[in-house]
């Protein structure tokens, strides 16, 4: 009796998961104003940079002068590529100096989507 031929079964191919960016900013409240038209200027330049998926600004609900960018990169190393560029020094040049407490980074992987039942 012949063995069978045994059935290969493909791997999945895995895709990884994108990069979310969090970056909370704490302004001067004298300073909103002006950081708001310097992300302006810049927020469709930084959506179209390559690897960035999806971008967000958005504010505490609480207190006003603290602002959240979330943003969805496809790697770590297309973010990384964003932050060495021209287009970021600048950005981060200037909105920087308008801070009234460092600002908080995080870069996060989803670990699980959960579904409505």
């Amino acid at each position: 009796m012949n063995d069978p031929m045994p059935i290969e079964v493909p791997m999945p191919i895995e895709v990884p998961h994108p990069l979310l960016r969090i970056v909370r900013m704490e302004f001067h409240p004298e300073a909103v104003a002006t950081f708001l038209g310097l992300f302006d200027g810049v927020k469709r330049r930084i959506r179209s940079f390559p690897g960035c998926r999806d971008l967000f600004l958005m504010r505490d609900e609480a207190l006003a002068q603290v602002y959240f960018t979330y943003s969805v990169w496809e790697s770590a190393q297309a973010l990384e590529h964003y932050r060495a560029s021209a287009l970021f020094r600048e950005t981060w040049k200037q909105t920087r100096v308008l801070f009234a407490a460092p600002a908080q980074a995080h870069s996060l992987i989803e670990v699980e989507r959960i579904a409505p039942i």
